[in-house]
C-alpha cells in the first residue's frame, strides 16, 4: 500500500461524527432513549448497522423492522433535539483533531461533510469552536441520497473547487469509505472505536488508529 502524502492532495474533507468529535455514543443514547420511548427492543448493539446513514434512512430502516405508529420525521427530530442537548453537555473534540485541522489549514483547502442534519453540525462546530477552519460545510441532508452515495462529498470538492480525485476524505465507518471511494476521492479510515471494526473497511486506501496518531505522521514527513 502506498504511503500517505498530503502534498498528492489540494483539499482534505473530514466526515465528522466519530472522526472530528466523540458523537457516536452520544447518538446511541439519544436513539436509544427515543427508540424505548416507541417501546423498541433495540439495543445499542443493533445501531451498529445504521452507522453514517442519514438519520432518515436511519429511521426509515428501523421503522421497516419495528412498525412503530409515529411519523419518521417525529422520530427524526426527537433523536436531533436530544443529539444536540448531549453535544452541547458533553461534545468534545477526539485527540489529535485541533492539532490535525490546525496543520492542515495551513497547506489546503478543509471540508466537512456529514450525514448529520446541519442544525447539528453547527451545534457541534459551535461547541467545539472549529468553525473556522473550513472551507466549506456539507450536510447530506441537503442530498438526493446520503452516505454510501457519494452526492455530499462531490458536492462539497464542486463547492470549495477542487477536483475529486485531489481530495483526501477521512472516515470511519464503512458508509463513509463507500461514499469517498465512489466519489473518486482517496480515503483515509480512522475506525471509531466505540464500534466493532468492520474487516470491509479495508476498502479504505490508507489507516490510522487515531487522529492523534496521523497528526504524528504528518509531523515527521
Amino acid at each position: 500500500m502506498k504511503s500517505l502524502d498530503l502534498n498528492d492532495f489540494e483539499a482534505v474533507i473530514f466526515d465528522m461524527d466519530g472522526v472530528l468529535v466523540d458523537s457516536e455514543p452520544l447518538w446511541k443514547i439519544a436513539m436509544q432513549e427515543v427508540f424505548d420511548s416507541l417501546g423498541s427492543k433495540l439495543t445499542k448493539t443493533d445501531f451498529q448497522k445504521t452507522v453514517g446513514m442519514r438519520i432518515d434512512q436511519v429511521i426509515q430502516y428501523w421503522n421497516d423492522v419495528e412498525k412503530w405508529n409515529k411519523p419518521s420525521y417525529v422520530i427524526e427530530n426527537q433523536i436531533i433535539n436530544k443529539m444536540i442537548l448531549l453535544i452541547n453537555d458533553e461534545g468534545v473534540l477526539l485527540p489529535g483533531v485541533q492539532e490535525t485541522l490546525t496543520f492542515i489549514k495551513e497547506k489546503k483547502k478543509l471540508g466537512l461533510a456529514s450525514s448529520s442534519p446541519k442544525k447539528l453540525i453547527d451545534a457541534v462546530l459551535q461547541k467545539t469552536g472549529i468553525v473556522s477552519f473550513f472551507d466549506g460545510v456539507f450536510s447530506a441532508e441537503h442530498e438526493t441520497h446520503g452516505k454510501p452515495h457519494p452526492a455530499v462529498y462531490l458536492t462539497a470538492a464542486h463547492t470549495i473547487g477542487i477536483k475529486p480525485s485531489s481530495c483526501l476524505v477521512i472516515e470511519d465507518s464503512l458508509t463513509g469509505v463507500i461514499a469517498g471511494k465512489a466519489a473518486n476521492m482517496t480515503v483515509l479510515c480512522i475506525p471509531e472505536k466505540t464500534h466493532i471494526v468492520n474487516p470491509k473497511l479495508s476498502l479504505a486506501d490508507h489507516h490510522f488508529e487515531s487522529m492523534d496518531l496521523f497528526y504524528k505522521s504528518l509531523l515527521s514527513d
